[in-house]
């Protein structure tokens, strides 16, 4: 099977074993050649059709000699696919799946055979707004982008043994240690972490938490984003994990609630992250993408991605832990949106109305508060994930309150920012303002809460050659011609809005974007991330005088 850069990328980083055979490459999909893991959408994929509502990949495959040892079973593992999946192996129901976003497993112990074996993966994607769908839409324009369907994530086996394998690892950590909780189907388990300098922590573990102390930690930063390896053994198994050591909270300083990392205000300094590619759509060529953007935003002084309505595979949080990242996750909406209810009227000034009762269908509803609680548990591990967000511009709203009393126990050493935008109730732990268009001075003013700025900006600049839709952009405001337009605009912003409001509070911004999107022309680099569009010497200058100003409203507090 021809494979693709991705095979060189563990897909599972925190619980990674030796047993790996991945299955990327060359497929069918509806009887038509397909690269995977690319959506049909995409041009990496080669398909090059329409992929319709029904697709049915297959593919063969022969596990090496020895892949399988004695009492151990093989298990298939999808990134993702959108948005119903069943899976099938040599005839056989093996798996099921709803929703696009979460990966899933499928146990192929009992039906795989010596020799070749045909896997068939059958999805139904309608784009229905049942389940979470993102920025897809059929008929992509403005902020709305080509969906993607099917299978857009690694595929890869691996086999396991069938009594004490390590099921999952939960990390808890603070200042001083971690808190780690083992499923391990009841068997004993061993930790051991070096710690660089020849010593090793062990300990030793079964049912229920187990601390660990580490002598002289190590914290994560996004300066300096210090991960410690670990290794979990039971009698017949072994992964390799890692953690960091950092806390998250929020304390009045000032008289104003701070955002602290460590124990110290922080200033979220942020893009917003789409996470779309002009050759692969919902994922990049290589998993080295990632690190590629994430150092393009750290050039231009950024500490911080939100990451827009989507989740990742998780080498892209991954990269966000090793080079020093925060991430601000969103949940990925569903359910309706109306432009002129949801957008149009909030920009004038129209930001408050009830939630309760609405949202949309009971099936819809459970839906998104399942996706909810599973996104928090499969990237709880991650320490680049500072908080999330529930809802995002009103956009399938309802009964917020509740869904952060639902949420928040799940994670409590993050933030929730419950409603990002418009149309706040009362619980949440941000208060979260979008301000396009005209520049204004922000107050914190509801106590407990800090003040983020969580979308600004989306100044357009369209550079031609390097535009996907010829004849269409879109952003906020005029459209700037130049380069230097375009910082000029942006250094307006922070002087009328961001800088003058540090002293009231504000913990941070999102600048919107990363890079244009389709015809969406306001990032900071161009689709194909082959032009910068400002100057990292001036955002830089930005960027200190940010951290200058955050530092004289904490020293005059």
């Amino acid at each position: 099977m021809e494979q693709s850069g991705w095979t060189r990328c563990y897909p599972r980083p925190q619980l990674r074993r030796d047993s790996f055979f991945p299955l990327d490459g060359n497929w069918t999909l509806n009887g038509r050649p397909i690269r995977i893991p690319w959506p049909p959408q995409a041009p990496l994929s080669g398909y090059g059709a329409e992929a319709g509502d029904v697709l049915r990949y297959e593919t063969a495959f022969t596990l090496p000699e020895g892949f399988v040892p004695r009492h151990h079973r093989v298990l298939a593992h999808f990134g993702a696919v959108d948005q119903v999946a069943e899976v099938w192996v040599n005839g056989r129901r093996a798996a099921r799946h709803e929703g696009g976003y979460l990966p899933f497993s499928a146990d192929l112990t009992g039906v795989l055979r010596s020799g070749e074996n045909r896997l068939t993966v059958k999805a139904v994607d309608t784009l229905s707004r049942t389940y979470p769908c993102g920025k897809q839409h059929k008929r992509p324009h403005g902020m709305w982008y080509t969906p993607v369907s099917g299978i857009w994530q690694p595929v890869w086996l691996e086999a396991v043994p069938a009594a004490g394998a390590v099921r999952s690892v939960r990390l808890t950590p603070d200042l001083t240690g971690v808190t780690i909780e083992v499923d391990a189907g009841g068997a004993e388990y061993n930790v051991a972490v070096p710690l660089g300098n020849g010593t090793i922590l062990t300990a030793a573990g079964k049912d229920g938490p187990l601390r660990l102390e580490v002598p002289d930690p190590r914290l994560w930063e996004p300066d300096v984003p210090h991960l410690y390896p670990m290794t979990i053994a039971t009698a017949t198994d072994q992964v390799e994990s890692y953690f960091a050591l950092r806390a998250v909270t929020t304390r009045e300083i000032d008289g104003h609630a701070r955002l602290c990392l460590n124990g110290r205000p922080i200033f979220l300094h942020g893009v917003l992250d789409q996470g779309y590619f002009e050759d692969g759509l919902f994922l990049p060529r290589s998993p080295e993408e990632y690190d590629a953007d994430i150092m393009r935003m750290k050039e231009l002084g950024f500490n911080t991605l939100r990451k827009h309505v989507k989740i990742e595979p998780e080498a892209f949080y991954y990269a966000c832990d090793r080079l020093g990242v925060l991430v601000v996750q969103d949940m990925v909406n569903s359910g309706e949106y109306r432009y002129v209810r949801d957008t149009v009227l909030p920009t004038l000034g129209y930001k408050k109305r009830t939630d309760l009762g609405k949202g949309g269908s009971e099936q819809r509803k459970a839906f998104f508060e399942r996706h909810c609680l599973d996104t928090i548990a499969h990237l709880k591990n991650h320490p680049c994930i500072v908080g999330w967000t529930i809802f995002n511009e009103g956009w399938g709203q309802y009964d917020s309150d509740r869904l952060y009393r639902l949420l928040k126990p799940a994670d409590p050493a993050r933030f929730f920012m419950t409603t990002s935008g418009w149309f706040a109730q009362r619980e949440s732990d941000v208060q979260s303002e979008h301000v396009y268009f005209n520049s204004r001075v922000l107050e914190g003013d509801q106590p407990g809460k800090f003040l983020f700025l969580s979308e600004c900006g989306g100044f357009s600049r369209r550079v031609e050659g390097h535009v996907t839709r010829e004849r269409k952009n879109y952003g906020y405001g005029e459209q700037a011609r130049t380069g230097a337009e375009l910082e000029a605009r942006i250094g307006r912003m922070y002087d009328d809005m961001v800088l003058p409001s540090i002293p009231n509070g504000l913990c941070g911004c999102v600048y919107t974007q990363l890079s244009d999107v389709e015809g969406e022309t306001n990032g900071l680099y161009t689709y194909d991330r082959q032009v910068r569009k400002v100057r990292p010497e001036f955002m830089g200058k930005i960027a200190r005088r940010v951290k200058q100003a955050l530092e004289k409203a904490v020293e005059n507090g």
